[in-house]
């Protein structure tokens, strides 16, 4: 799934390191997100979504698959 996590974080100045400890998650966890790797929880989304101020539809980019 592609995120807008990496634009968001850039725009602020954070290292994956702050935004990882910010969240409560490690810095691998927020590489393997912005790489797409990794699909965030519904209860780390939320987490996600509310440091940025943003909706979770703003962030995670949902393409449904026929």
């Amino acid at each position: 799934m592609e995120t807008r996590i990496q634009e968001l974080r850039k725009t602020q100045k954070l290292s994956q390191a702050e935004l990882a400890d910010a969240l409560g998650v490690t810095r691998q966890t927020i590489i393997s997100l912005e790489k797409g790797r990794y699909t965030a929880s519904l209860e780390l989304a939320f987490k996600i979504a509310r440091f940025f101020g943003k909706s979770i539809e703003d962030i995670f980019i949902y393409e449904e698959m026929d």
